[in-house]
């Protein structure tokens, strides 16, 4: 009896060392087919999609220098900051201008919303641009108007409070292209509003949407976001005298692009109503209510469907104040504001407005 039970229990160790060599063996294949699926996913969106970077000259250092400019961010109260609507609809802004030459009417509009209550817009440095000009007649009779409503009509002056001049530098030839073109870098400003277009007095404060200066992580493919603006397809066919109305939309990140930082500086977003000429300038938002990003350009369509858009990143804006100003988004957003108006005018705006004159 002793014989035979030896004999089971010989064959049953036998069956069990089988059975686990062929466990291991199985989950050993199984885990490395994890592990490369794994490696391949991370490879997969691990890299930022370059873009070509300008070759510039050494970055102005004009306002880096002036002790009057530097003074204007530290000057007088702080002011109202933060949020005040996380709806674009009630903080987005119709940027309109018009250049007259002796040879054409040129009408320019964009879009810009309001970052702080109060009164300072965002917009696109290749719409903020005719503001330089208001001061100059050499290049034509430029006036710009802030609109906003549905439709939009004219409501606020406004004041240049910041325009980079490396943008200025590297796209000097933008003022007389027909269609300007450009990967977005640095095409951002910042407009003060000065009065209103009734001479009634200005709001105790501005609706402005909160934001978010962080590093978009790899992570944001495919993130819902909501792009507003106000789309321009009905002047593009009627005139300047066609309504403008404001247009939002959910959409999704597609790609996330980079100027060298290995950050995300520009990120494009699919297709929706929002994207045509027009709403440049306009405001991204993330799911909970923040800005990240300004529009900047139209998309690829093939790629991402029809009314595709890029986006220049609020980190890549933060980052590059800090480069040209010493000072951060939020800091640049303080202080005296018609008075760091007035220093960049009297400081920056002759600088640009000479290189702009020089090229056209």
């Amino acid at each position: 009896m002793n014989f035979l039970t030896d004999i089971i229990i010989a064959i049953l160790a036998g069956y069990l060392s089988l059975t686990n060599s062929l466990a291991e063996k199985v989950d050993s294949l199984f885990s490395t087919d994890s592990e490369i699926s794994s490696v391949a996913e991370i490879t997969e969106v691990s890299s930022i999609t370059p873009l070509p970077s300008s070759d510039r000259k050494p970055i102005p250092d004009i306002l880096l220098r002036s002790s009057a400019y530097q003074q204007a961010a530290l000057a007088g109260s702080a002011g109202l900051t933060g949020a005040t609507t996380k709806d674009p609809f009630d903080a987005i802004v119709n940027v309109f201008c018009t250049m007259t030459t002796k040879e054409v009417i040129r009408t320019t509009t964009g879009t810009g919303f309001f970052i702080d209550p109060d009164g300072v817009i965002v917009t696109n440095a290749h719409v903020a641009q005719f503001l330089l000009l208001e001061e100059a007649n050499d290049l034509g009779e430029a006036e710009c108007i802030i609109r906003s409503g549905d439709p939009a009509v004219p409501k606020y002056q406004a004041e240049l409070l910041y325009l980079p001049p490396a943008w200025i530098q590297d796209n000097s030839s933008v003022l007389s292209a027909k269609v300007p073109m450009g990967t977005g870098e640095r095409d951002y400003a910042l407009l003060y509003v000065s009065e209103s277009i009734d001479d009634s007095p200005l709001p105790a404060q501005f609706p402005a949407l909160g934001f978010n200066t962080s590093k978009l992580p790899l992570s944001s493919r495919n993130n819902y976001v909501l792009a507003a603006g106000y789309p321009a397809a009905p002047l593009l066919e009627s005139g300047p005298s066609a309504d403008l109305v404001p247009q939002k939309a959910t959409t999704t990140i597609s790609e996330l692009y980079t100027f060298g930082s290995n950050y995300a500086d520009v990120f494009s977003i699919r297709g929706s109503l929002v994207g045509t000429e027009g709403s440049s300038g306009g405001p991204v938002l993330n799911e909970e209510g923040e800005v990240i990003g300004v529009i900047v350009t139209r998309g690829d369509d093939n790629v991402d469907g029809s009314g595709s858009l890029r986006a220049i990143t609020l980190s890549h804006i933060e980052q590059t104040m800090l480069e040209e100003t010493s000072f951060d988004l939020t800091q640049n957003l303080s202080g005296n504001l018609a008075f760091r108006s007035q220093v960049f005018a009297e400081t920056m705006s002759p600088f640009l407005l000479t290189i702009l004159q020089q090229a056209n």
